[in-house]
């Protein structure tokens, strides 16, 4: 009796695996930052490209302690406002792109906050000037943004996560504040850390680059697969722990040059062996790519990977891509041995 109910035991087993495989790829996507440089395009390419389901605007790089918050959009606009994008910005909402404004990021700004009030003043001004709030001086015009990403890699690493409570605290029903993070893969991150164990955060997209003990490097995979799990299994990011269901995703470089420390991993990697490996938890989140300005074909060429069901994007364009451009050695598809 039991040697004939094994085959049926490993059927259903089966398909409760396959089953878990597609939840997690259902809640998958593409992010990217746009904002840093001001050859990339402007909104209106970026969203029409379809490639993807989140644009990070970069950034909001200096505020708090009584500094006067600064926007600095590199060659886009200077200086703030850029009104002008708020038409950009809901084209980009009307495709069903979630459209974030970063804090930090790696440049010269500094964001720093003084004390639990002031960050929540920080997040007043936020919900105000970019979010659902009102404000006479709204640097990106009338465009509601979806999101706060914080990209904290400078000032000072305190009430950062006071400020992620404030944020979530204007969420309603009607209208969620999303808010995602971007820290390094190097456990515990120095900026982010008590942060993101508040578990308030919807998307982690850690950065895997510019960090080699946690990084790809040529045909070497360890480093990343076991920062990964450490990643997936941490406090704020574990499904069983967070307020709300956090999303871990992967935070890659769109192309070789886009860092000098690099931590690049070519496309037919990620798809052979990345891929298969970070899709296995049920959180999983998909990519996110730095940045706009380096992704020439990068997200086009993984799109189906990363979640082939995504409404934005048109199955017969990664189709022509691949056909057109999977030998284009400036992408290096494999390692360069």
């Amino acid at each position: 009796m039991a040697a004939r109910l094994l085959p049926l035991f490993l059927a259903i087993i089966s398909l409760l695996m396959i089953s878990s495989l597609i939840r997690s790829l259902e809640g998958s996507g593409i992010g990217i930052y746009w904002g840093q440089n001001g050859d990339e395009g402007d909104l209106y390419e970026t969203c029409n490209r379809r490639t993807y389901d989140y644009v990070i605007i970069a950034s909001l790089a200096t505020f708090g302690s009584g500094q006067t918050p600064v926007l600095n959009l590199a060659g886009h606009c200077i200086p703030s406002p850029c009104t002008f994008l708020s038409s950009q910005i809901q084209f980009c909402q009307s495709l069903g792109i979630k459209v974030f404004l970063s804090l930090g990021g790696g440049g010269s700004g500094r964001p720093v906050l003084s004390s639990p009030d002031d960050a929540r003043e920080i997040a007043a001004h936020l919900w105000n000037n970019f979010l659902g709030g009102q404000s006479y001086s709204r640097p990106l015009g009338d465009a509601i943004l979806d999101g706060i990403d914080f990209d904290i890699e400078s000032g000072s690493n305190l009430y950062w996560d006071d400020l992620a409570w404030a944020l979530s605290n204007y969420s309603t029903p009607e209208r969620k504040v999303y808010l995602s993070a971007a820290p390094q893969c190097p456990l515990p991150d120095y900026y982010l850390d008590r942060a993101i164990r508040t578990g308030v955060f919807d998307y982690v997209w850690v950065q895997f680059y510019k960090n080699p003990p946690c990084q790809y490097s040529l045909g070497d995979t360890n480093n990343l697969f076991n920062s990964w799990s450490e990643w997936a299994s941490y406090p704020g990011v574990n499904t069983s722990f967070p307020a709300v269901n956090t999303s871990l995703s992967l935070g890659l470089l769109a192309a070789p040059e886009a860092a000098p420390s690099s931590g690049y991993i070519p496309p037919q990697v990620l798809i052979d062996q990345v891929l298969p490996f970070v899709e296995q938890i049920s959180n999983y989140g998909g990519v996110m790519l730095w940045s706009k300005y380096y992704d020439t074909y990068y997200s086009e060429l993984i799109r189906s990977y990363v979640n082939p069901d995504v409404l934005a994007y048109d199955k017969k364009v990664h189709d022509e891509v691949l056909c057109h451009r999977l030998s284009s050695s400036r992408y290096l598809l494999r390692d360069e041995m």
